[in-house]
């Protein structure tokens, strides 16, 4: 019912700095949390930030300080802000929307996924 569609993503060097977006559309009137998550082969799927509805956040120890997330409730996109990026950081990244505010509930809507790959 809800479609996520993502841009950004690509390849830079450590320290640099990429922006992810994520726009939502389809049945987009009962979502409540979006955010994203981040897929290295061979280990689990995991939550890098999300964002209510109402514009609370919060973000995996990992990212904070280095990753903002926002987001425009007008438009259905929500976005993410990396900075000083490591190669840690070197991942799949894929928008998630659910109509639950915690987005770590199995349910929702997936994006497509975008690479991110930070060289050192």
């Amino acid at each position: 019912q809800v479609q996520l569609v993502q841009s950004g993503g690509g390849l830079v060097h450590t320290g640099g700095s990429l922006r992810l977006s994520c726009a939502a559309s389809g049945s987009v009137f009962g979502i409540d949390a979006m955010g994203w998550f981040r897929q290295v082969p061979g280990k689990p799927r995991e939550l890098v930030a999300a964002i209510t509805r109402g514009g609370s956040t919060n973000y995996a120890d990992s990212v904070k300080g280095r990753f903002t997330i926002s987001r425009d409730n007008t438009e259905n996109t929500v976005y993410l802000q990396m900075n000083s990026l490591k190669p840690e950081d070197t991942a799949v990244y894929y928008c998630k929307a659910s109509v639950y505010l915690d987005l770590s509930i199995e349910a929702g809507s997936w994006g497509q996924g975008t690479q991110v790959t930070v060289s050192s």
